[in-house]
């Protein structure tokens, strides 16, 4: 038998096993990004429940103590505009030294949380913080 053959003989099989191989490692690739995306989304779902206690009348100091917490964890899951968006967020509580902070800015800072959580989950929006409206319900 000549190399060409060979070749013949050989290539479909060769072609055959790294097609597989490739889609093994796209399938592997695309269900792990299913999965963070998942986890994401549930724990940026659990920070936005928490911001609860830094808006309007249900402001109370065991859900801010929660939301620090979590706060704690999610530098290891949000992305960095997020966690700029929470650490400004916290350095005006800081500076509001107990008192309410101008509405506006606080509605612009936790506003900015919400958007870079989309931005990160969704990778594009057209929203500003302003569409995001916390309604009290107490």
């Amino acid at each position: 038998m000549v190399v060409k053959d060979y070749l013949l003989l050989f290539s479909p099989l060769i072609a055959a096993g790294l097609s597989s191989y490739l889609t093994y490692l796209f399938a592997i690739k695309s269900k792990r990004q299913e999965s963070i995306l998942k986890f994401k989304e549930e724990k940026y779902s659990n920070l936005l429940i928490l911001l609860q206690g830094f808006i309007g009348k249900t402001v109370n100091a065991n859900t801010k103590k929660k939301f620090f917490e979590e706060q704690y964890r999610s530098w290891l899951y949000c992305s960095d505009d997020v966690v700029k968006a929470i650490n400004h967020m916290v350095k005006l509580v800081i500076d509001s030294k107990g008192n309410d902070p101008d509405r506006e800015v606080g509605r612009k800072a936790v506003g900015d949380i919400v958007l870079a959580m989309r931005k990160d989950l969704l990778k594009k929006t057209d929203l500003t913080y302003k569409e995001f409206v916390y309604t009290d319900v107490i």
